[in-house]
């Protein structure tokens, strides 16, 4: 089963295809199909006549436009060398469709969360209180924190509790998310807007020498590609996403831009994006709609080797990519939109005006940014993760990780080195994500990495019957109780079994 729509899916990963319908505005599918996964969808007990909706199309041109909104940085206090940050997971409404209100939840408000920052050496504190009405967790999305500060479901607390992890900044400057980690609610906890950004700093030269003023010369994008019915109510496991006559809302820091263009007057002539698919499962490309290059400088896991320039950044559900974009004139951005599950959105969106203002002559990028050595695998143990199906379950190892009792476990110790084979077994998409150390790309697909490729990630795609070869090195934190998790961040996925638990121990 093949998609009805231009997109940028195609082998070189830059959204090629996608760029041959720029001339349109907006287009808008109502229920693409993800590749294969029909015998999944058919067990389920959908009737086909539901499936072909993939075929009706709604384009339509933008009629509004309104101002960029920007995340509130949520300020830490300090004392004693430890800053606190005060987060509470909260129910709400807001504006999913717009003119519709739709059931929700947030942080700290009632849709999505603030935006922290960390600063590496620190020492952090966060008191996190749940008011859902359910046991929740927060997860740190790509940081390198202790296990039982890693939010994993071990951790998670019930309503009315808070929890208060603390622990030092490992990372270096990279852009790092939290959103929910618990077993069986992730999709449908993430898919209400519990999702914020984290942005990491530190003292390197590459941090100096590029923007970092938050909402002038830095600014995150936070990208969620949904569904919902037209009474707006949101869902987010594969009953929901069988419902007939849905909407998938395309939203771009929590404001809907179906029909919509966002403004950014840049004040600065070289302005920086940190960009977030918080989508559940569909997967966003963002280029330009005049064809133009955006200057990456970072993947999931910090900083390349240098600025790269690159015509598109495709970003599967959990990953992150910043770019930087020296303006002269205006620029108008885009995301492609791919269905990444049994259905979602698809199509084009011009979803940033950004308007040129600045008067500033910035310096030359950095010639360095950073230095990634390549890991000679040589020596390195062996490991080979099955992603499977069975049904409308999902597998690591043959294990449905629906519980912490039913994971595949994968043993390791404190200082080891290893390459692994992610290994695709079905024919749908998948997207996997390691907790706890940043990994390098070996293979994909039986190819060398190569450009922006060869950065460090936590998240990256595994397309169907495809393979990853990705190596690690597991440092600084042992536990012989709390375990980290490695799965497919494809949230339904994870929920329907596809995860499994990695323990580190000392020797």
């Amino acid at each position: 089963m093949t998609h009805t729509t231009e997109h940028g899916s195609g082998t070189d990963g830059h959204g090629e295809n996608a760029r041959k319908g720029k001339g349109m505005h907006r287009r808008r599918f109502l229920g693409g199909m993800a590749g294969v996964g029909l015998g999944a969808v058919a067990g389920a007990g959908a009737a086909f006549s539901l499936l072909t909706e993939a075929g009706k199309s709604k384009a339509s041109a933008a009629t509004n436009t309104a101002t960029l909104t920007v995340p509130d940085l949520l300020e830490g206090t300090t004392s004693d060398s430890t800053t606190t940050f005060t987060l509470e997971a909260q129910t709400g409404t807001a504006e999913v469709i717009s003119g519709v209100t739709s059931d929700t939840m947030g942080y700290n408000q009632s849709f999505l969360g603030p935006t922290m920052k960390w600063t590496s050496g620190d020492t952090v504190l966060l008191n996190i209180t749940n008011s859902l009405g359910e046991d929740t967790t927060v997860h740190f999305h790509g940081a390198h924190v202790p296990a039982k500060m890693d939010g994993g479901p071990q951790v998670a607390f019930a309503d009315g509790e808070t929890w208060s992890p603390t622990f030092t900044v490992k990372d270096d400057a990279k852009t790092l998310w939290y959103h929910p980690h618990a077993l069986g609610t992730t999709a449908k906890q993430a898919v209400h807007g519990l999702a914020g950004m984290i942005i990491v700093e530190d003292d390197s030269t590459a941090s100096s020498d590029l923007p970092s003023t938050y909402g002038t010369d830095d600014i995150p994008l936070i990208f969620q590609s949904l569904a919902a019915d037209s009474a707006g109510d949101l869902k987010y496991n594969l009953t929901g996403y069988l419902t007939s006559g849905l909407e998938f809302p395309l939203l771009l820091n929590g404001t809907n831009v179906d029909d919509t263009t966002l403004t950014f007057t840049a004040t600065k002539t070289r302005t920086r994006f940190r960009v977030l698919n918080a989508s559940p499962s569909d997967i966003i490309t963002i280029q330009r709609s005049d064809g133009g290059n955006l200057n990456q400088i970072a993947t999931d896991q910090g900083y390349l080797t240098a600025a790269t320039e690159v015509t598109s950044i495709r970003l599967v559900a959990g990953a992150r990519a910043e770019f930087v974009l020296d303006l002269s004139d205006a620029v108008t951005l885009q995301a492609v939109v791919t269905t990444g599950w049994v259905r979602g959105g698809s199509g084009t969106y011009d979803v940033l005006a950004i308007t040129a203002s600045g008067t500033d002559t910035p310096d030359d990028l950095p010639s360095s940014l950073n230095t990634i050595d390549r890991y000679d695998t040589s020596d390195f143990t062996a490991r080979t993760i099955t992603l499977g199906q069975s049904g409308t379950s999902m597998t690591i190892n043959g294990s449905v990780g629906t519980s912490m009792s039913a994971m595949a476990m994968i043993s390791t110790t404190l200082g080891s080195k290893e390459i692994w084979t992610i290994k695709n077994s079905t024919q749908l998409e998948h997207s996997f994500h390691l907790h706890d150390v940043p990994y390098q790309l070996i293979s994909i697909n039986g190819s060398d990495p190569t450009g922006v490729d060869l950065g460090w990630f936590d998240t990256y795609e595994v397309v169907g019957g495809g393979s990853i070869e990705i190596a690690m090195e597991f440092t600084d934190f042992s536990d012989d109780t709390y375990m980290y998790m490695l799965h497919c961040h494809l949230l339904q996925h994870e929920d329907e079994g596809m995860m499994a638990s990695l323990m580190i121990t000392d020797s």
